[in-house]
């Protein structure tokens, strides 16, 4: 874990290795919304992949300092102001890693806390907001509601999701899916994936 903070900067995009201390807390439970809901979302994601067809690339990151520099480079780009990333990879791949990496590049200061337990960890910056979740113990679709975060991904600010195949039908399509695959040498493949407008932006 490490720290919280304050103001921000604008980000492009680069790599890293990652030594992540995220514990197994065992599966997740969730049941999914109810049916009609799951139709709605689906096509929605439909609509945004049509109108956005997606863009990948690939990226090798040697050691943690290609995470930083890759983070860095995104911090700096002003499209992340209203973007939704997801972060998908095995248990140790080293999603938070990236995460705070990028906090701190937007002036994060003091601990950054994992959301494992409470799901969410809210961050205001100087002319952003942030919000860092973690779906892996997300259990209860009621909590959506609940918690506010329908209001959260309706309105302005920047949101990352660690698991979000957790939450998968209450979440809106992503702007920037990365995916993080650890070697056997522990370097780290990076898969980009682009699926709206703001995500085009943000592998310029």
């Amino acid at each position: 874990m490490e720290t919280v903070g304050q103001p921000g900067r604008k980000p492009r995009l680069g790599g890293g290795q990652i030594h992540t201390g995220h514990a197994d807390l065992g599966k997740s439970q969730f049941a999914g919304p109810p049916p009609d809901v799951c139709h709605q979302l689906r096509t929605v994601d439909l609509t945004a992949a049509e109108r956005h067809p997606p863009i990948v690339e690939t990226l090798d990151w040697a050691s943690e300092e290609d995470t930083r520099a890759f983070a860095q480079r995104l911090a700096e780009h002003p499209a992340l102001a209203n973007a939704f990333i997801e972060l998908h990879g095995d248990l140790g791949a080293g999603k938070t890693t990236l995460v705070r990496h990028l906090l701190r590049a937007l002036g994060v200061q003091g601990r950054i806390k994992s959301p494992t337990y409470a799901v969410v960890e809210p961050y205001e910056l100087a002319g952003l907001n942030a919000w860092h979740f973690d779906f892996y113990r997300f259990s209860d679709p009621r909590e959506w509601e609940d918690a506010g975060f329908r209001d959260i991904f309706a309105g302005a600010g920047l949101k990352i999701a660690e698991w979000p195949e957790k939450a998968a039908a209450l979440l809106p399509p992503a702007d920037l899916a990365i995916h993080i695959e650890t070697l056997d040498d522990a370097s780290r493949k990076v898969r980009l994936v682009a699926q709206t407008a703001i995500g085009r932006e943000l592998l310029q």
